[in-house]
């Protein structure tokens, strides 16, 4: 029953919360297990199991029995559990007790275009056994996942976390690489003056790139940190594979913050080209004020029903007033264009 549910349901977890479990072999592709099989495996003594045996188990936290299960079956240190109720999500890793603790953030699986939901990726490393869990599903994670069942052969868990953080790096690649031709469109517009560039539009992506950059920039600090001071465990080529990993991920967070700078600077254009038209057309109105001014003044004088109005008995009154008018108005225009000019 619950192979037959996880099938239909291909993120959700079975009665113990395990959405997905591999038990690897030296040389051996990873191969299923449910929570029967973990438990089979968690009971064997280690010179029961096999060389270079070991298992990943992946849990869903929105299950309210996955943390019973794991607390029941599973040696994991207090600090795991903190993690899962801790408010900071920040991207880190961390040694403790000789075991690997990791908070990873990533993007929700179910994006179309530029991710605006980011969830936490809860991870427990040891020599044989490595544990994730989350509450939605994850785009990194279930890349790995597929990694696994085409076949690929890992040869411990610290190369499955290695696995992990390259796909969280992939996906920040795809992103801001995504996120580059958006802006790059939206250049051109405000270039060539096509179509209005809106501030709003660039916005929601600086938005989620800042969020992005807040949440994983602590990660190459803290994996730096535990290079100087990593596992027993941890074999020479899987440091320098954790090393090239978070090289690739510094030279990633720098692209994200190239790219929130240009936001920010065409943000900065566009704001500077709508000040511009809001002063010209403020302008415009001035000079409209400016030339009507005149002919208001004559007309309001000229419009009060008193004795004495001036030229009232002239015949040529009319054009008099048209031409003192019209002087007038060309010496409001000459002097507001003259300090226009001045400025």
């Amino acid at each position: 029953m619950t192979e037959l549910r996880t099938n239909a349901l291909p993120y959700a977890s079975d009665f113990s919360g395990i959405v997905c479990g591999f038990r690897f072999a030296q040389d051996v592709a990873g191969v299923p297990i449910d929570s029967g099989g973990a438990l089979d495996w968690l009971a064997q003594s280690s010179a029961e199991r096999a060389s270079g045996d070991f298992v990943w188990l992946h849990f869903d936290l929105a299950n309210s029995a996955s943390e019973r299960w794991m607390r029941t079956h599973l040696d994991l240190p207090d600090a795991f559990f903190e993690n899962l109720r801790d408010g900071s999500h920040s991207t880190r890793i961390e040694h403790q007790e000789g075991a690997l603790l990791a908070v990873i953030n990533d993007v929700m699986f179910n994006f179309d275009v530029t991710p605006s939901e980011i969830a936490t990726l809860w991870v427990y490393t040891r020599e044989k056994l490595l544990i994730t869990a989350r509450l939605k599903p994850l785009r990194s994670i279930d890349t790995l996942r597929e990694c696994v069942r085409n076949g690929e052969v890992f040869r411990s868990t610290a190369e499955l976390l290695i696995h992990l953080l390259r796909d969280q790096a992939d996906l920040l690649v795809q992103i801001v690489r995504k996120t580059s031709i958006d802006i790059d469109q939206i250049e051109d517009r405000f270039l060539s003056m096509r179509s209005p560039a809106t501030r709003s539009e660039l916005g929601a992506s600086r938005r989620v790139l800042v969020r992005l950059q807040r949440l994983l920039a602590p990660e190459p600090g803290s994996i730096f940190r535990l290079l100087a001071r990593p596992p027993r465990w941890l074999e020479t080529l899987d440091l320098q594979d954790l090393r090239d990993a978070t090289e690739e991920f510094s030279l990633v967070l720098g692209d994200l913050a190239g790219l929130v700078e240009r936001i920010k600077l065409l943000q900065e254009e566009i704001a500077a080209r709508m000040d511009e038209q809001s002063n010209r057309t403020l302008f415009t109105l001035t000079l409209v004020t400016v030339l009507a001014l005149p002919i208001n003044i004559v007309a309001g004088i000229f419009g009060m029903n008193v004795g004495g109005v001036p030229l009232a008995e002239n015949k040529h009154g009319f054009w008099v007033m048209v031409a003192i008018v019209a002087t007038f108005t060309v010496l409001a225009g000459w002097w507001t264009f003259y300090r226009r000019r001045g400025r």
